[in-house]
C-alpha cells in the first residue's frame, strides 16, 4: 500500500425519518466530524461527497464555510459513501491535501425504491414486468443460494433479530425495538423467502468522515484509526445483479468477492484477522451471503454458525454491531460511511453497550449496490 491514511474524526446523524433535509442532516454529520477531530473547516483543504437524491454535496459549503476548497461531488449508488472515500485517500496519498472530507447524505421518500430502466441501459418493457422492483432481485437471488447451499427459512429470520437486537443498542439507529425471529418470520411475505421485516427500508441520515495524513494525525489529540485500504470494484462478466437482464452458464462471479479480495490484498491481511465486520443487509439474505462472499466462511457454513450465535456482538464473528442497513435504514449516500463510523467506534472503545469484548483492533466494511457495484475497507488502531 502506497503511504498511510488516518481517520482522525468521524460523525453521524440519527437514520430514519425526520423534518431536516439532506443537506441539514449533512452539515450536522460534517460539524461532528470535525468536532471529533479536533479539526476546524478551515484547516480541511479537499472533500468529496454526494448523495442519490438530496441534493449536490458541493452546496453544502454555503453553510459550512466558503474557504474555496476543492469539493467533488460523487454520485454511485449504494457505493457512494465508499466512492467518496476512496477518493479522499487517494487526495491524500498523491499529496493533492493532508486534511481531506468525506460526506454522504440522503432523504429519500416513503416505499420502495423506484428507478427507471433507461437509466440503467435497459428497456422500458423490463419496469413494465416488474423486474425494477430490487425487492424481487434479492428474493430470487436468496432464493438461488438457500437451495444449492441449505439455507433455511429461520437463519434469515436469526439476522434480522439480530439486527434489531443491535439497533436497540444504537442510539441513532432507525428501527430500535427488538423482534423475535417468529414475530420476523410471520410478518408477511414481499418476495419469497423474504417477509417484510427482513427487509430494511429507504430513509433519511448522512455520515462524514475526516482524513488525514500520518503526520497530522500526530498534532491531533484524539485516538486515530488507521484506514488500510479502501476500494471499489464493479461487475465482471457473469455476475447476477441487481437488474441484471440475463444470466450466462457456469459459476457466477461476484463483484463483493472482488472487492473484498482486494482490500484484503492492499491492507496485507485476510479475513481470519479480522475483528469486527460491517456487511451490506439490503434484507437478511444478503447478509449471509455476503459473509461467504467477503471470505468469512464457506458457503453453507451460516446455518450452523447463525444458529450458534458466531455474528452476535459476543461472537467470534461479529456482524453488523450497530443493526446494519435493517436497524437503520438505507439513506443511499451515507450508508457506506456510516459503516465505516461503525467500525472506529468499535476500534476506538466507544460503541457503549454494543461494544465488541476484547478490545477489537481490525476491522472490515464492506457496501454493495446496483448495477453491480462494491466498496470494501480494512481499519485498524
Amino acid at each position: 500500500m502506497s503511504g498511510d491514511v488516518v481517520i482522525c474524526g468521524a460523525g453521524r446523524t440519527p437514520f430514519g425519518r425526520m423534518e431536516a433535509s439532506g443537506r441539514q442532516l449533512a452539515v450536522g454529520a460534517v460539524n461532528a466530524a470535525l468536532t471529533d477531530a479536533g479539526i476546524p473547516w478551515s484547516r480541511v483543504r479537499a472533500a468529496f461527497g454526494g448523495s442519490d437524491s438530496a441534493g449536490l454535496a458541493d452546496t453544502l459549503v454555503a453553510q459550512l464555510g466558503m474557504t474555496g476548497l476543492a469539493f467533488v461531488n460523487v454520485k454511485n449508488g449504494c457505493a457512494t459513501g465508499g466512492s467518496a472515500l476512496v477518493s479522499a485517500v487517494n487526495a491524500i496519498r498523491s499529496g493533492m491535501a493532508d486534511v481531506v472530507l468525506a460526506v454522504g447524505f440522503d432523504k429519500h421518500p416513503r416505499g420502495a425504491f423506484d428507478p427507471r430502466p433507461e437509466d440503467w441501459g435497459l428497456g422500458e418493457e423490463y419496469g413494465g414486468d416488474g423486474l425494477m422492483v430490487t425487492t424481487q432481485f434479492f428474493g430470487m437471488k436468496i432464493r438461488r443460494y438457500m437451495h444449492d447451499h441449505g439455507i433455511t427459512p429461520r437463519t434469515l429470520a436469526l439476522v434480522a433479530e439480530k439486527a434489531y437486537r443491535n439497533g436497540a443498542l444504537t442510539p441513532e439507529a432507525w428501527r430500535r425495538k427488538p423482534m423475535s425471529a417468529a414475530e420476523i418470520l410471520d410478518s408477511g411475505m414481499v418476495n419469497d423467502p423474504l417477509t417484510r421485516y427482513m427487509f430494511c427500508s429507504p430513509g433519511a441520515g448522512a455520515a462524514a468522515l475526516v482524513l488525514c495524513s500520518p503526520e497530522v494525525a500526530r498534532t491531533l489529540n484524539g485516538p486515530p484509526v488507521t484506514l488500510r485500504s479502501a476500494v471499489i470494484r464493479t461487475r465482471r462478466f457473469g455476475s447476477f445483479e441487481v437488474f441484471s437482464p440475463w444470466l450466462p452458464v457456469g459459476e457466477p462471479t461476484s463483484v463483493s468477492r472482488d472487492a473484498s479480495a482486494a482490500a484484503f490484498e492492499q491492507a496485507g491481511i485476510g479475513p481470519g484477522d479480522i475483528d469486527v465486520r460491517q456487511l451490506q443487509d439490503t434484507e437478511s439474505g444478503a447478509e449471509v451471503m455476503h459473509m461467504a462472499e467477503c471470505g468469512f466462511c464457506e458457503d453453507g457454513e451460516q446455518e450452523r454458525l447463525i444458529a450458534a450465535g458466531a455474528t452476535e456482538i459476543g461472537g467470534a464473528l461479529p456482524v453488523n454491531t450497530d443493526g446494519g442497513c435493517i436497524a437503520n435504514g438505507e439513506p443511499i449516500g451515507a450508508s457506506g460511511l456510516r459503516q465505516v463510523y461503525e467500525v472506529v467506534q468499535q476500534l476506538r472503545g466507544r460503541a457503549g453497550e454494543r461494544q465488541v469484548p476484547g478490545e477489537p483492533r481490525v476491522g472490515f466494511t464492506h457496501v454493495y449496490g446496483a448495477p453491480g457495484v462494491s466498496a470494501c475497507t480494512v481499519l485498524s488502531r
